[in-house]
């Protein structure tokens, strides 16, 4: 199965707390939760990857 991530935004004027992101399976091995942007608010640094 590719993989899938739950992230998490941690900028206080976002309503988002968490979403998932699918990949598929050519996901490139150095992407990280750092190339992406919140959906809602667009922050960058704001982002976290939730650990289960």
């Amino acid at each position: 199965m590719p993989p899938t991530k739950e992230i998490k935004c941690t900028s206080e004027d976002c309503f988002l707390d968490m979403f998932e992101n699918h990949y598929t399976y050519d996901v490139p091995d150095d992407h990280s939760v750092d190339d992406l942007q919140c959906p809602v608010c667009g922050g960058t640094d704001c982002l976290e990857e939730i650990e289960l």
